[in-house]
């Protein structure tokens, strides 16, 4: 488990930040699977720094919850985040504080994977949506990692990723433990925007993904030094963009 009270939040923002197009892209992509109608009730479930949650209000109307089990975390989304439609809520995947069948949408924005209990936190994720409503499922998934160019500079970064997530099929028998109808496959989504190498260096050099907490030491120094240097010698170099994985899960409409 990572520390979110910790060094990890207090980088967070700034390594992790999105652009308004980029958030942008992100609720358009949800908005295409719930109904037209407006509004729709939203909860953003490992909320974070909230850098997705006003957007989601923008995007559907509110009320949106940011539930966050981070005190340090959420203290920056409700100074950085705020929204009118927007309430930021201590809790957890597994003891999420709203009544059942209250939210139209649950977005689980890479947060599936911290959940210390992901079968309780999909029960609750059933609980709380209404019938018929959506839960999208933002991961990495074991079986269909993005080969990630950074990889290179740090020898157990890969190992260290695919270990962290489960395969799409694992997900998907958890969620139907859970009560909830997964989609056969994800949903791609190219949201991030490109960015060159140095760009990427200057976010990553921060230390602002999870996937960093979890490396021997001995790798980051000399990594980053050589990350770094080719930086420096080619700053203006494009980057490859990955999609984003989604992966539906609905709640029946009849029990």
């Amino acid at each position: 488990m990572v520390d979110y009270n910790g060094r990890l939040g207090a980088v967070y923002a700034a390594g992790r930040r999105m652009a308004a197009a980029e958030v942008q892209r992100w609720t358009q992509a949800l908005a295409e699977h719930l109904p037209a109608e407006r509004p729709l009730s939203i909860l953003d479930l490992g909320s974070g720094t909230g850098r997705l949650t006003p957007g989601l209000a923008d995007e559907f109307g509110g009320p949106v919850y940011g539930v966050e089990p981070s005190d340090r975390m959420r203290g920056v989304a409700e100074e950085n985040a705020v929204h009118p439609q927007v309430t930021y809520l201590q809790g957890s995947a597994e003891d999420i504080p709203l009544p059942e069948a209250s939210v139209d949408g649950v977005l689980m924005f890479l947060s599936f994977h911290h959940f210390p209990d992901q079968l309780r936190g999909l029960t609750e994720v059933c609980r709380v949506l209404k019938p018929g409503g959506v839960a999208f499922l933002r991961s990495q998934f074991a079986d269909v990692m993005p080969d990630l160019f950074w990889y290179d500079y740090f020898p157990s970064a890969r190992e260290v990723d695919a270990a962290m997530y489960l395969s799409v099929p694992e997900t998907q028998n958890l969620a139907r433990r859970a009560g909830l109808v997964p989609d056969a496959t994800p949903v791609w989504v190219f949201a991030e925007k490109p960015r060159t190498l140095l760009e990427t260096y200057d976010r990553i050099k921060l230390r602002a993904l999870s996937t960093f907490e979890h490396l021997p030491e001995s790798e980051l120094d000399p990594g980053f030094e050589r990350f770094a240097a080719d930086a420096e010698r080619d700053p203006d170099k494009p980057m490859p963009v990955h999609p984003g994985a989604i992966l539906l899960l609905r709640r029946p409409t009849t029990p």
